[in-house]
């Protein structure tokens, strides 16, 4: 198995620990402070352990099969599987902002602004160290990678959005840039999805 793939799978595997901890963490806090803020950033990212859980668990089969003298199959192709899956993860994670974005546009509720700042500069800080981690640079054929990259990458242009929309809102009384911010977060996501749904399915039908 070649080295790179050797410490992708122990970088995936860090931000799997990471992001677990901060899931545990925001649902124990958001359960005891009563915020819904914190539970529901908890919980989503109980989505991300589980898309970037998918692409360690990829690197733990290569590793496997690459030690099995009897596998005559292209182990690449398990990574690129790994990265379409989690790109269609991707996908939809961001059609659902989309859609809570519009019916928070049509039906505003009340924000617990200072809260919900808070929870978004959590997540910021946890998914920059993530991507430090995740970071790469010349296996552009690693679709996996890039698949776990994508996903914090995209979470923190959430946080990143979040904080200013509700910074802007909470300051001139606007409710509806934070949905505002969360559309043009789920547009970016999409393109992002759809360009790893791409190169991964062209390894995938060898194109």
């Amino acid at each position: 198995m070649s080295e790179h793939i050797h410490n992708h799978e122990k970088q995936t595997m860090l931000v799997v620990i990471i992001t677990a901890i901060t899931m545990v963490v925001e649902i124990i806090f958001g359960l005891s402070t009563k915020s819904m803020a914190l539970l529901a950033d908890g919980i989503h990212m109980g989505s991300h352990v589980l898309a970037i859980g998918l692409s360690w668990v990829a690197y733990i089969i290569v590793r496997k099969v690459s030690a099995n003298t009897n596998y005559k199959g292209n182990s690449n192709k398990i990574l690129s599987l790994s990265g379409y899956s989690s790109g269609l993860i991707l996908l939809i994670f961001a059609f659902v902002i989309l859609y809570e974005a519009f019916q928070r546009l049509y039906n505003p509720s009340e924000i617990m602004y200072k809260e919900a700042i808070l929870v978004a500069v959590i997540g910021l800080v946890v998914n920059i160290a993530c991507a430090f981690l995740l970071r790469h640079e010349h296996e552009h054929s690693d679709h996996n990678i890039k698949a776990a990259y994508l996903h914090v990458i995209a979470d923190a242009l959430t946080s990143v959005t979040a904080i200013i929309g509700l910074t802007a809102a909470m300051i001139w009384n606007i409710v509806w840039l934070d949905a505002l911010g969360a559309i043009i977060s789920s547009f970016v996501i999409i393109k992002w999805s759809v360009g790893l749904l791409k190169d991964s399915g062209k390894v995938l039908l060898d194109l």
